[in-house]
């Protein structure tokens, strides 16, 4: 009985102390150029929307989508050579697994893996990015 009562006391208080998204931030590109020489910030905010991706995180799936999003809007502003570099860079380094502060769900405590966001995660993303909105 004493185990029945331990075990349905840590369910709940682990389902009830669900985690909580860091506040939004982009670093722009991570350790890559932001633009040109000429163009110091071509592709800024390409890399800044692919940041808001990357700090909500998600699964594999959504990763994959979102990694060949930056790499079609670097490459619409006239780069699609550095689009592909961009591409192969952030497959490779924006690993969930690895402890960057760039990695696929950033915003998120390590380690986050791969995982579908659940509804009040979504909850928590949606008042943060009313919050911004309302900044801007």
């Amino acid at each position: 009985m004493r185990i029945v009562f331990v075990f349905i006391f840590f369910f709940v208080s682990v389902t009830v102390n669900a985690e909580k998204i860091k506040p939004f931030t982009s670093d722009g590109c991570s350790v890559f150029p932001d633009g040109t020489f000429e163009q110091k910030e071509l592709w800024l905010s390409c890399c800044t929307l692919h940041d808001y991706a990357y700090w909500q995180g998600g699964t594999y799936e959504e990763r994959l989508v979102v990694d060949k999003q930056l790499s079609q809007c670097v490459s619409n502003v006239g780069e699609p050579q550095i689009a592909n570099l961009m591409l192969a860079g952030v497959r490779v380094g924006g690993s969930p697994y690895f402890p960057t502060s760039y990695r696929w769900g950033y915003g998120w405590s390590y380690p986050r893996r791969y995982k579908t966001l659940t509804e009040a995660e979504k909850k928590q993303i949606m008042l943060i990015k009313n919050d911004i909105l309302k900044q801007q």
